[in-house]
């Protein structure tokens, strides 16, 4: 996996998504990405940065299961904000930059 990394709105990032293919809502369906992280890949990775405050910065990731299912997951960057399925493509976003 090769990272990419886009600087947009999250919303802006949503509808590049969705128009290559990636439909899916994985955020409703965190619990499989928490219990397995093997079957899935992130494809793209898009970053938003509030201007002024941190709570307005998020993370969306394109991301494709091995069933072939493309979707997004998206994840905020509040400290109150992050979930176990964040911590998991967290994971698997850093693995993959190692290969």
């Amino acid at each position: 996996m090769s990272n990419i990394y886009h600087y947009a709105s999250v919303s802006k990032a949503l509808d590049d998504l969705n128009e290559m293919g990636f439909t899916f809502d994985f955020n409703l369906h965190e619990e499989d990405i928490i219990k397995n992280p093997h079957r899935y890949e992130i494809e793209h990775i898009y970053r938003y940065e509030g201007d002024s405050n941190p709570d307005d910065e998020a993370t969306v990731y394109g991301i494709k299961s091995s069933s072939g299912k493309k979707g997004v997951f998206v994840a905020g960057f509040a400290a109150n904000s992050e979930n176990d399925a964040a911590r998991v493509l967290n994971e698997i976003s850093i693995k993959g930059r190692n290969k």
